[in-house]
Parts: C-alpha cells; sequence; structure tokens
C-alpha cells in the first residue's frame, strides 16, 4: 500500500457477546447493521461507496450460504451495481479484504471503499462449529480424528516452542489473565461480563481444565458470532471531499506473506532468529513500507491471539524481545496498559472475541481509534502509531498493518 496512505475515515463492529441466531438474525442482518454503522461513522451516504470487499472464512459450512459479494448488497440495496467480492484466508480473510480494497484504491480504480467482514458460527454446536473451523487446516492430514482440530494443531504449536525455548505454564496464564481484564473495559467484548476465580488462569485442573495437550480452557478462544467493517478512502477522495487528511488514520503500511498449509512442515524447519520466519517477514515488511525502524516506534498492538501461545509467539516476531523472553515480559506487565507496549487493549482474540472473518478488520478499525483517540474506555493514552497483526491457520497466512494518522506519514 505504501507510499500512497489509505485513509480510513470510520467503522463500525458488532457486539461481539451476540448470538445472531438465538435473535432469529442472520448474515444478511449482520452485513446490514454493521455496513449502515460503518457509513454513518465515517459520515458517507452508503451509495457513494464505489466498491466493496468482504472477508469471510467459512459461510458455507455454518449457514449453507456463499456468495456474500452478492448478499452484501442484498442487505444493502444502495450498493446495487457496485462491484463486491469476497475473500477468504482463514483467519485472516478479513485483513485480506484491507489489503485487496486498499489495492483498487491505490491503483486509482476507485476512490471510496467498504471493507466487511462477518461469520455467523454460534448456529451450530461446537463440535461442529470446530469441525468446520478445521477446513482452515490440511484437511485428512493435520489432527486426524481429533474433535476441535484447531486446540490441537496449537498445542503442538506449544509443544515445540517448549522444546525450543522452555515453557513456563505461568506464562500463557498470565497472557491470558490480562487479556480477559482488558476485556472487561470493552463494552463490545464477548468475555466483557465473563468473571474468574484466579485458579481459572492456573493449571488447576479444576478451575482451568485441559483442552489439548498443554492447552487449557482459558487458553484457547471461543465461538464468536460478529462482523466489522471500514470505510476506506484514497486521496484523491480525501481532497475533494473535504477530511483533514492530518486527523484521518491511515493504513501506512502492510505485510502479507504466505506459507505452505502443513503446521508439521513449518515446524520442521530451523531457525535460530524466529519459530516462524513468514510472521517476522510480514512485520519487517510492514515497518519498512511505513517507514518504521521497528516495534520501538509502536505505540499499541492489535494481535492474533487465538489462543495464549499464539500471543506469546506473535509478540517474539514483532522485533520486542528475544525467542523465549515474551512470557517472563507479559508476567512483568510490560504489554499490559501503561506497559512499553500495550497489546490487545480491547480484549484480543482471548476475550474481546474472534468472529474468523471479522477478526482482521476488526483489528484495523480498533488501531485507527486507538490512534485518532476514539477508543473510549480502551484508549492508550498518547497512540499515534498501532500495529495489526492477524493470522490465517497454523501461521500459514499472516497480515500485517502499520496505522498511524495522516499527520505522520
Amino acid at each position: 500500500m505504501s507510499p500512497t496512505p489509505l485513509y480510513i475515515l470510520g467503522g463500525a463492529q458488532t457486539d461481539f457477546a451476540r448470538n445472531w441466531t438465538k435473535e432469529g438474525l442472520g448474515l444478511v442482518d449482520m452485513l446490514r447493521e454493521v455496513a449502515l454503522a460503518a457509513a454513518a461513522d465515517a459520515r458517507v451516504d452508503p451509495g457513494a461507496i464505489e466498491v466493496v470487499h468482504v472477508g469471510n472464512l467459512a459461510g458455507e459450512l455454518f449457514a449453507g450460504q456463499a456468495h456474500l459479494g452478492g448478499l452484501m448488497v442484498t442487505a444493502v440495496p444502495e450498493l446495487a451495481g457496485r462491484p463486491s467480492m469476497r475473500h477468504e484466508a482463514a483467519c485472516a480473510s478479513g485483513s485480506c479484504a484491507v489489503l485487496a480494497a486498499g489495492a483498487d484504491l491505490q491503483a486509482g480504480r476507485y476512490d471510496l471503499a467498504l471493507v466487511v467482514g462477518v461469520e455467523l458460527m454460534r448456529n451450530v454446536p461446537a463440535n461442529v462449529g470446530a469441525s468446520h473451523l478445521g477446513s482452515a487446516a490440511w484437511v485428512g492430514h493435520e489432527a486426524p480424528g481429533a474433535e476441535f482440530p484447531w486446540p490441537t494443531l496449537f498445542a503442538e504449536i506449544a509443544d515445540a516452542y517448549a522444546a525450543r525455548y522452555g515453557l513456563d505454564p505461568a506464562h500463557p496464564g498470565a497472557f491470558a489473565a490480562g487479556a480477559f481484564a482488558n476485556a472487561a473495559r470493552n463494552p463490545l467484548a464477548q468475555a466483557r461480563d465473563w468473571d474468574f476465580a484466579p485458579a481459572a488462569f492456573t493449571a488447576d485442573d479444576t478451575a482451568n481444565p485441559p483442552v489439548a495437550g498443554r492447552l487449557r480452557r482459558t487458553d484457547c478462544g471461543r465461538i464468536t458470532d460478529g462482523a466489522a467493517a471500514v470505510v476506506l478512502a484514497s486521496p484523491a477522495w480525501m481532497a475533494e471531499h473535504g477530511p483533514d487528511p492530518a486527523g484521518a488514520a491511515c493504513v501506512r503500511g502492510f505485510g502479507h506473506r504466505t506459507d505452505t498449509l502443513s503446521l508439521a512442515a513449518k515446524l520442521a524447519r530451523t531457525d535460530e532468529a524466529a519459530m516462524f520466519p513468514q510472521l517476522a517477514g510480514a512485520v519487517a515488511d510492514a515497518y519498512r513500507r511505513a517507514g518504521l525502524r521497528g516495534a520501538g516506534e509502536v505505540d499499541v498492538a492489535e494481535l492474533h491471539d487465538c489462543f495464549s501461545i499464539t500471543g506469546l509467539v506473535a509478540l517474539e516476531h514483532l522485533g520486542v524481545c528475544g525467542p523465549g523472553e515474551a512470557g517472563r515480559l507479559v508476567a512483568d506487565g510490560v504489554f499490559g496498559p501503561g506497559g512499553r507496549l500495550p497489546v490487545n487493549p480491547g480484549g484480543g482474540l482471548l476475550a474481546l472475541g474472534h468472529p474468523v472473518g471479522a477478526t482482521g478488520v476488526r483489528m484495523v478499525l480498533d488501531a485507527a481509534r486507538q490512534v485518532t483517540g476514539r477508543a473510549g474506555p480502551i484508549q492508550v493514552e498518547g497512540a499515534r502509531t498501532a500495529l495489526t497483526v492477524n493470522v490465517g491457520g497454523s501461521f500459514t497466512t499472516v497480515v500485517t498493518t502499520i496505522v498511524g494518522r495522516g499527520a505522520d506519514e
């Protein structure tokens, strides 16, 4: 995307605690609500949108619904005639939709884009939902026979991490405890009202039962319904329509790398500098494109933490610490509110929620709100530069963005 800035005019997120099926609602209702709310927040008429990109993993499996580009127009008839398309990249689907919209705007094809990420997942039993989500792994080759494929695979990552660097069980617990504490301040978080005893973040088999391998209940993200949307504008649109670019959030750089689907193949590689080189590379690409020297110039980070081990691994690929060091720094409060680099102030995937196709869009929206001082009760004081890291599969697809203020370009 860089060097041409991509402005984030506004956006919206649904309440991730909602169960839309219990309300008698579905995908079209989610799309309508979040798109209209995003347009209102951006102060644009929905009919002014020129192109639409939708991020979604498994609409066909959970709802029997494909062709979400068309469903978007069904949801918002003012979009009729606009090009609209869907993007799938597992849990990075929303971020890929953002990148595609940005490419459209920066190529000069269009000047105003709507990006929506959406997932409806609480309409099926947990084991069915887990099976549907397993489609983002290498089906038939990974986690064979596992009732819950992703906890099984990320338990393998935790084992590999422990073998390389050691893993104090208290450190994933500290990461998870921080996530839920942050979510308690977020009025849109799935777990904002959840109550935990201190033992729920320990190796207590009663208070925090094992799920797979080293992973326990509070180490694992939950099934979530939800949608998020942002309205993106080109510099030409900003010049014609008058918002002050200096005060607007903008995407200043990005990284996007993809590796083999097989987790075993990724873990079999040896790299002293990074457990997942594609993750480190995507972060480095975002820094370079944004003109940053590294994590020391980032004020807040939205990191993918579908499991606590995911969050620890991601932290060690940002350049803020060496391999095996993140857990100790988490326990010391380095990544908490008021720390050197606040991470996931809204609760992250663990506690804010993880409607798969929406997560990448939600991250960019939260980053934009942080750097413009509009994050409300989860605002990080003085934040001007934010990093997002969105992961699809077992660190297979990685998308990163740097979001800042127009004045800082």
